[in-house]
């Protein structure tokens, strides 16, 4: 089979015009066969420049997909299975990707954790947790996490505890403490750092209680009073978490 020309077509594919037909390939196919040294093939190589071509067609996607963002190896693989490719082109296309440092697990670790760290309210248990998803060794993950500085994690805690309160002033600080805790938990902080900053933050219950009284009381007291009035006020503060005893002595001292 006789090469009459070779032409490009677009950014990094080529049209190959032989005798009878034609071939579009990519660039990688050319080079990796010598076709630009070459006037004549054979069926055997024709025959390997379809497959070749066929492979460049699937790794080129895959390409674009590792180099659009930091990928773990395990995002790749499910990308790549979607193609339904042998063991061999698969392992093919991961060697190649590693050879080209577009899978590098260490790396992915390194940028995953400082994006979570600097740029949501992600902390370290539920970062371990997500890297552990992506078949990440817990010694890389675990390694790279012990040189954040504690006073990084603190900061975290103190800004997403500090605007919290800030919001949910209408509830007693027992009630504000255990909502906050869960919410910090789920976020993947530790207990123990949480309820130090959680206490630094939340004290004495007595204005809350108060201002939570009168806003309630003034809203109702037209409507109800006496016996009725104190009931509905002591089951509403209940709800927002008030201890009773201190409810009952705000309403017996005649404050309502």
């Amino acid at each position: 089979m006789n090469i009459k020309k070779i032409q490009k077509v677009s950014k990094n594919k080529y049209k190959i015009y032989f005798d009878n037909i034609e071939l579009i390939t990519y660039d990688n196919v050319i080079v990796e066969n010598n076709l630009l040294y070459k006037k004549e093939i054979d069926e055997v190589l024709y025959d390997k420049l379809v497959k070749d071509t066929a492979f460049f067609e699937i790794y080129n996607k895959v390409f674009k997909f590792a180099s659009n963002k930091m990928r773990s190896k395990k995002e790749i693989l499910e990308f790549i299975s979607k193609y339904n490719l042998d063991k061999s082109t698969t392992t093919k296309i991961i060697s190649k990707l590693e050879e080209l440092k577009l899978i590098n697990d260490l790396e992915y670790v390194k940028a995953f954790i400082n994006d979570n760290i600097y740029l949501s309210k992600n902390g370290i248990n539920k970062i371990r947790v997500e890297l552990l998803n992506q078949n990440i060794p817990i010694d890389m993950i675990d390694n790279e996490l012990s040189k954040i500085d504690d006073e990084v994690i603190i900061n975290k805690i103190e800004k997403i505890v500090s605007k919290k309160t800030k919001i949910n002033h209408k509830y007693s600080n027992q009630f504000l403490k255990q909502k906050l805790l869960h919410e910090m938990i789920m976020l993947g902080y530790p207990k123990d750092i949480v309820n130090k900053v959680i206490d630094k933050y939340i004290t004495s219950d007595d204005n809350i209680l108060k201002n939570e009284f009168y806003k309630i009381n003034n809203k109702l007291k037209y409507k109800y009073e006496g016996e009725q009035l104190k009931n509905i006020l002591r089951q509403k503060l209940l709800i927002k978490g008030f201890n009773i005893d201190d409810i009952n002595n705000l309403i017996e001292k005649g404050e309502n």
